[in-house]
């Protein structure tokens, strides 16, 4: 077949890979040679600070879409392909490769962010002025902007329709992967002078503890955590709301950066849920909240600071001294709640906070201490490896009640209950707070209502070794219905 360009760039962003993917698959398509570049935009690293595990994480697994590209050449007789990788503004590295090496077209994947629609504007039109086309495709999500809408034609604001639309215009053509490697002929080798993978340091940052946690990076890294997940996929439903049990993926950092393809995913948990398997079922459910969130940030982008439902907006959040005194203590766990106080030194630690955890913690940032939900969303942006702006922005406006479909105001989370319901044995909590390792399970999970007997025979002091409770979650809850007065009945 002839191919109706000669020279092509594919432009990887959150799509680290080489199988299964849209853009790569396209341009090996239409173009005799291709080329692949990754860059590491200054306008997103630098503002970050100089150790920052999603950049580990990011660096280490573009090791792995290199050898996947030369391997994926050397199969077709193709010698010294690999990926580019520059650094420096991301449009003007863009456009000058696209120069240098000539191409007629750049290929990427679509990216609804709002940073990103105003970066990929701004591409198109210097890559045009260069006489280049920007062609971007769908890759990130099973269905994404216009795909899936209500029978009216407009945006679904509630899950369950949603998700009974998105399992109704599902077939399998939707979850088939790209065949990537039968086109990889069309891979070039890479120029002279183009450097592959920097080390972490030539970036200007510094190794984390990234290697020290159980999160394999690259292709191969989701490849591993996908084999694991799917020994034990049919429990996920029994197991996933439990901290201290391996009972999630531990996929999203991997699906956040695209090492593996959604497609891939939702085709294993869709096949398993047809034959009956109530896990899959409920782990595909969740895929579907992924891009339930997507399509929420493409038609309602006013969510990046604003509440879904302006209403909410009026509410009037605690700040002063006080309020930024809670909020230190909530990031540095230090609530002297200890599931919130455990979850908030295990995303400090590691950069991860278990799903169920991350409901608690909002709740209670936002229904105890009464802070503003954005100020808690911003602390998860710089800390959670898996940070996916659509997500991240969702789950906090569902805690805090604001959101599209969220939980009612009026519900706000017990954290000694939830304690004692899903780290019954305290598991989770000794593990992250040692202070408190000696209580009895059932002093544990409120250890301001221990006697001084058995604090002493944990030889724990409040206030000295853990800190007492820095609300009284009756007295925050009387306070949070008071506050979310001015949205009653929403």
């Amino acid at each position: 077949m002839e191919k109706p360009i000669d020279r092509a760039l594919v432009w990887l962003r959150r799509d680290l890979r080489a199988d299964d993917h849209a853009a790569l698959y396209h341009a090996l398509r239409a173009a005799r040679q291709v080329w692949c570049v990754f860059v590491f935009d200054r306008a997103i690293l630098d503002p970050l600070p100089r150790r920052d595990r999603r950049v580990e994480f990011i660096r280490d697994s573009l090791v792995g879409v290199d050898a996947e590209l030369r391997a994926l050449a050397a199969s077709h007789g193709v010698d010294g392909a690999g990926l580019i990788v520059r650094h420096g503004q991301a449009v003007a590295e863009i456009v000058a490769l696209a120069r240098a090496l000539h191409v007629q077209a750049v290929y990427a994947s679509h990216d609804d962010e709002p940073a990103a629609l105003t970066r990929d504007a701004a591409a198109r039109g210097a890559l045009a002025e260069a006489g280049v086309v920007l062609h971007t495709s769908k890759d990130h999500v099973v269905f994404e902007r216009e795909e899936v809408l209500t029978q009216a034609g407009g945006a679904f604001s509630v899950f369950t329709p949603y998700k009974n639309a998105w399992l109704k215009k599902l077939t399998p053509f939707y979850l088939k992967a790209y065949p990537v490697a039968r086109h990889a002929s069309a891979l070039a080798p890479r120029p002279p002078g183009e450097a592959g993978v920097p080390a972490l340091e030539d970036l200007g940052f510094e190794r984390t503890n990234l290697h020290q946690l159980k999160l394999p990076s690259g292709p191969a890294g989701a490849q591993e955590l996908l084999d694991d997940f799917l020994g034990r996929i049919d429990r996920y439903h029994e197991a996933r709301d439990f901290p201290a049990v391996k009972g999630p993926s531990y996929l999203s950092t991997h699906l956040r950066f695209g090492t593996v393809s959604i497609r891939r995913l939702a085709r294993e948990a869709h096949q398993r849920m047809v034959a009956g398997q109530r896990g899959a079922e409920v782990w595909l459910s969740e895929l579907v909240w992924r891009d339930f969130y997507h399509q929420v940030l493409h038609h309602h982008p006013h969510v990046v600071g604003h509440a879904f439902r302006p209403e909410y907006d009026r509410i009037r959040w605690a700040h002063g001294k006080a309020a930024d005194a809670h909020f230190d203590a909530w990031c540095e766990g230090r609530t002297g709640y200890p599931l919130v106080d455990a979850a908030m030194h295990q995303i400090n630690q590691t950069g991860y906070m278990h799903n169920r955890l991350r409901m608690v913690v909002a709740s209670f940032l936002t229904k105890d201490l009464g802070i503003d939900w954005r100020r808690g969303e911003a602390y998860f942006a710089l800390h959670l490896n898996d940070f996916d702006l659509a997500a991240n922005n969702g789950g906090w406006q569902w805690a805090a009640s604001s959101g599209c479909d969220a939980q009612p105001y009026f519900r706000i989370f017990n954290p000694v209950s939830q304690s004692q319901k899903f780290d019954p044995e305290a598991r989770f909590i000794r593990r992250y707070l040692p202070a408190l390792a000696k209580l009895p399970d059932k002093l544990i999970h409120a250890p301001w209502l221990a006697r001084p007997v058995d604090l002493a025979a944990a030889g724990l002091r409040l206030g000295v070794d853990y800190p007492e409770p820095i609300v009284d979650h009756a007295e925050a809850r009387a306070q949070t219905l008071q506050r979310y007065a001015v949205v009653k009945g929403g």
